[in-house]
C-alpha cells in the first residue's frame, strides 16, 4: 500500500466526530428587515468521549452554537453532522441542560427525573425506579418527594441533571448550566459533572463565561471573538491530568499557565463585548 492510500485507509478508519460544525453561519431578520448575522464562518468538531467547552463575550453566539449543534436553529451557510450523518432537525442524540431551570413545579423531584423516561414510553414504575437511582447517584437520595421550591438552588441543578442523565444522551450540551450558583456550589456542581462523566464519557459541549471553570472541566478550551458575525478565533487543549479536583487543580502551575495564555487571547474580545453593550 503506498503511503496516500495509507493515509486514506487510515481516515477511512477514523471515527466520525459527535458534533462537527463546519463553516457554520447562523444570521437571524431583524424587525426592521435588516439582516444580524450572530456567528459566521465557525468549524468545531468535538469527538467523541470529548469535553469541549466555549468561552467568549456576552452576546458572542456561544449559546447560538449550541443551540445549532441542538438542532433547534439551522444554519443559513455551512453543515451540522452527529456521528457523521447530516443532521435533519431535532439533535435526538443530545441532552440539552440549560442555564434556566426546566423542572415542573408541580412534580415532584422524582417525578421530574421519571418523566424522560415515560414520554418514551417506558412503565411508570420502571421510570420510577430509574428515577431513584439517579437521584441516588446525584445525591438526592431521601429528596424524591420533595418539589422544587423545597429544594435548594444547587439540588434543583442535580435534580436537572439527572432529568437529563437518565435518558443516556450520547451528547451532552450544557449552556451556562452553574451560572445562578454561588461560587462554593459551582465548584460542588462541577466536581459532581466530572463524577459522572468519567463513568461514562460522553462528548459534552459547555458553554460558560467563566475561563476558570472551562479549564477546570473540559479537554479543549474554544473562544469565540465578541460580535456580530462572531467567529472562532482560538482552540486550547487543556494538558492536565484526570480525574481532577475543580478547587484543587486551580493551584497546578499548568493551570495558571494556560489561563495565562487564553486570557490573553480572550481579554480583547471581553473589552469589545463589554464596549457593544455599553457596560453592562
Amino acid at each position: 500500500m503506498d503511503e496516500e492510500s495509507a493515509r486514506g485507509a487510515a481516515v477511512a478508519r477514523a471515527p466520525a466526530a459527535a458534533v462537527s460544525l463546519r463553516a457554520t453561519t447562523v444570521a437571524f431578520r431583524l424587525a426592521d428587515g435588516a439582516t444580524y448575522t450572530a456567528v459566521e464562518d465557525a468549524s468545531l468538531a468535538v469527538a467523541d468521549g470529548e469535553f469541549v467547552a466555549i468561552v467568549g463575550p456576552t452576546g458572542c453566539g456561544k449559546s447560538t452554537l449550541l443551540n445549532v449543534a441542538a438542532g433547534l436553529l439551522a444554519p443559513c451557510a455551512g453543515g451540522v453532522a452527529i456521528f457523521g450523518e447530516p443532521l435533519p432537525g431535532l439533535n435526538r442524540a443530545a441532552g440539552y441542560l440549560f442555564q434556566a431551570e426546566a423542572l415542573f413545579p408541580w412534580k415532584t423531584a422524582i417525578e421530574n427525573v421519571a418523566i424522560g423516561l415515560e414520554i418514551d414510553g417506558a412503565p411508570p414504575a420502571k421510570a420510577r425506579a430509574r428515577a431513584a437511582e439517579w437521584l441516588t447517584r446525584v445525591g438526592l437520595a431521601g429528596f424524591g418527594e420533595r418539589y422544587p421550591h423545597m429544594l435548594s438552588g444547587g439540588q434543583r441543578k442535580r435534580v436537572g441533571l439527572a432529568q437529563v442523565l437518565i435518558r443516556d444522551p450520547k451528547i451532552l450540551l450544557m449552556d451556562e448550566p452553574f451560572g445562578p450558583l454561588d461560587a462554593q456550589t459551582r465548584q460542588i456542581m462541577g466536581n459532581l459533572l466530572l463524577d459522572l462523566w468519567s463513568a461514562d464519557r460522553k462528548a459534552v459541549l459547555f458553554v460558560t463565561h467563566d475561563l476558570e471553570e472551562a479549564i477546570a472541566l473540559s479537554d479543549r478550551v474554544v473562544i469565540m471573538s465578541a460580535g456580530p458575525a462572531a467567529r472562532i478565533i482560538g482552540d486550547w487543549k487543556v494538558d492536565i491530568g484526570r480525574p481532577r479536583d475543580i478547587a484543587e487543580v486551580k493551584l497546578e502551575r499548568a493551570f495558571r499557565e494556560l489561563h495565562r495564555d487564553i486570557w490573553q487571547k480572550l481579554k480583547d474580545e471581553v473589552l469589545k463585548g463589554y464596549a457593544q453593550t455599553g457596560g453592562g
